[in-house]
């Protein structure tokens, strides 16, 4: 392949692979925990970073990691105790977000309107030296938690309650979860965007879920169809010359119808075997009346 004889894109095709890892690693947490669009917000937040990183001639990089943990720490503060006025917050904080980035970029002798849109978006020829080191440290993060932590996260995740009476640290595994999700987001930026990385981390999960059944399993094919979509969406737009960021998305929804088609016949399948598997009739069960057991008392 001619396009490995390219630095760039070497750079490009790694950080697409640790995104196509990171992100779906953390969605399925942010899945079972019904807050599919934090990554989104988060993303709004992480624009912020990025100017100030221009702004302060820092790297955009590190410095959009930081903002967004202050962001995503604070959004978990709101969700405790925001109670009714917590959704006129996360909205204020969103849009303050992408506002400050705005202006930030703006401001700074070097910044421009251009060099926003390669981190909204995504682009494959900026991805730089510095980027792929901070973007390998920031994924090396992610799957430490996301792995080694993998039970108390997916504790927390189904039944917080539970969790906290068998007690799990509920609060601070919810602020590592957030932690973790913003840290994604600044790994993900520079290959999807901030605005389409919570895509990413959303859609390869809901597509494992057509067809898995467990845990573990939707985590390994989520993962696995993360990776495939973004190799593929940043191999497609070096060759078709199209933003990869937006193919590497619709390659992922792509995904997800086909998992989803594939997913009725099989489930008439289990079904079937299921049915074929089951003894033709149970004689014991049909004489005894609903509610009563075999020695003719009601049941509790």
């Amino acid at each position: 392949m001619d396009l490995l004889n390219y630095a760039f894109m070497q750079r490009a095709l790694l950080a697409a692979v640790l995104v196509g890892i990171t992100a779906p690693a953390v969605g399925i947490y942010l899945v079972q925990r019904r807050q599919a669009l934090m990554g989104d917000g988060i993303g709004h937040v992480a624009m912020t970073g990025v100017g100030l990183g221009f702004l302060l001639n820092a790297s955009p990089v590190w410095m959009a990691t930081l903002v967004s943990v202050l962001g995503a720490v604070l959004m978990e503060l709101i969700r405790w105790y925001g109670r009714t006025r917590g959704d006129i917050a996360l909205a204020m904080l969103f849009y303050g977000g992408m506002a400050g980035g705005v202006m930030f970029i703006n401001l700074a002798p070097t910044g421009s309107n251009a060099n926003l849109t390669s981190y909204l978006f995504g682009s494959l020829s900026t991805v730089s030296e510095s980027d792929v080191t901070a973007i390998c440290l920031l994924a090396a993060f992610v799957v430490l938690v996301t792995l080694g932590l993998r039970r108390q996260l997916f504790a927390v995740s189904q039944d917080e309650e539970f969790a906290r009476v068998t007690g799990l640290p509920v609060r601070a595994l919810n602020l590592l979860t957030a932690i973790t999700a913003a840290v994604t987001v600044t790994v993900a930026m520079r290959v999807v965007g901030l605005l389409l990385v919570s895509a990413l981390m959303v859609v390869p999960v809901a597509a494992a879920q057509q067809l898995t059944r467990s845990f573990v399993a939707t985590f390994a094919v989520s993962v696995a169809i993360g990776v495939t979509v973004t190799i593929g969406g940043t191999v497609t737009s070096y060759y078709q010359d199209v933003p990869p960021g937006a193919t590497i998305v619709l390659l992922t929804i792509t995904a997800f119808l086909a998992m989803t088609a594939l997913a009725a016949p099989l489930a008439r399948r289990r079904a079937r075997a299921l049915a074929a598997a089951q003894p033709a009739g149970d004689p014991a069960e049909c004489m005894i009346p609903a509610g009563r057991e075999p020695d003719g008392k009601v049941g509790v």
